[in-house]
């Protein structure tokens, strides 16, 4: 008789994302690239802190990587997903969106960590017509569809 193996629970990854938008209402996004994974783009984020709640993660994530102090006000949108972090720990998450627009912004990418700097090595702001084309693939896949809602709102 064969026994399956046990399956090892994911742990929950609780995680602040960014949505940071230029008075030109361009979203700004980080390339990530790590050895044996396809490059990808994604919102600026971070997982909390044991006992932090996620407007705080926000906050010190948005200043941790890109300088920005700026308020996040309330989530937007919540969104779950299984995936494999950098380090190769399986894990659930559980992401909460929010919206921050600054005028005009200098990114500082001073305060990323030695992770950080080793797999996020390229930021732009993008405009809607540039994320709805662009040739790599960019995180969540629904991005489009969050924005587009958060236009009509």
């Amino acid at each position: 008789m064969n026994e399956a193996a046990p399956v090892a629970q994911r742990r929950i990854r609780r995680a602040a994302r960014i949505l940071l938008f230029d008075g030109a209402g361009r979203l700004l996004l980080f390339r990530f690239t790590a050895p044996g994974r396809t490059p990808f783009w994604a919102t600026a984020s971070g997982e909390c802190d044991p006992g932090e709640d996620y407007a705080d993660a926000a906050r010190r994530e948005l200043f941790e990587e890109t300088g920005i102090v700026a308020e996040p006000g309330p989530p937007i949108h919540a969104r779950g997903n299984d995936f494999v972090t950098f380090d190769g720990e399986p894990v659930t998450a559980d992401e909460r969106y929010f919206r921050v627009v600054v005028e005009a912004a200098e990114v500082d990418t001073s305060g990323h960590t030695e992770l950080e700097r080793a797999v996020m090595r390229e930021h732009r702001w993008f405009s809607r017509s540039e994320l709805a084309s662009w040739h790599e693939p960019i995180f969540p896949p629904e991005l489009l569809d969050l924005l587009d809602r958060e236009l009509l709102e």
